[in-house]
């Protein structure tokens, strides 16, 4: 019996030296191991952070770009009909848009839902300027037809809406 109590003696004091210095290693190398995840952390967003902003900046000029007055005037070509026009029209803005798809990683949820939003009200306001003009009428046509429902609108341009949310949006993040 005195045996059993002199290793426990020893044991005993042992186990509670080992217990302390394993939670305090434990302790000590969590606590590291936060500290390299914050330092990764830290160095990855100061890589991903020109990307997110090169990204806003991309979106920003896809909008400017769609802009019914700008998309008209840039497409628009002599000899060209007015169903040709929409066409082509429409064919450019599902282009830059496919073109820019790939920003979405770097923008908030609810601001690439406006950008995809936008980008179909202005196929949808071009539809419905297409759908007044005959398809033989000149390009000129159905440019005019375009900007004057863009501007009768008693509401802001869908891409006018987009820019100002992106706008405020960078300003909160940047």
């Amino acid at each position: 019996m005195e045996y059993f109590i002199d290793i426990l003696k020893i044991i005993l004091p042992a186990g509670l030296v080992f217990a302390a210095a394993y939670l305090i290693i434990k302790r000590f190398l969590e606590n590291d191991q936060n500290r390299r995840d914050q330092e990764i952390k830290k160095l990855n967003q100061a890589a991903i952070t020109p990307l997110r902003l090169q990204a806003y900046e991309r979106i920003i000029i896809f909008l400017e770009r769609i802009s019914p007055s700008s998309l008209v005037v840039r497409i628009n070509k002599n000899g060209m009909n007015a169903h040709q026009f929409h066409l082509e029209l429409i064919k450019t803005i599902k282009s830059e848009y496919e073109h820019n798809m790939s920003q979405q990683i770097y923008m908030s949820h609810g601001a690439w839902e406006l950008v995809k939003t936008t980008k179909e009200e202005i196929i949808k306001l071009i539809n419905i300027a297409s759908t007044k003009v005959p398809h033989d009428y000149s390009s000129n046509d159905l440019a005019m037809m375009v900007i004057n429902i863009a501007s009768n609108l008693d509401k802001k341009l869908p891409n006018d809406i987009a820019l100002e949310y992106i706008k405020k949006e960078v300003r909160l993040l940047f």
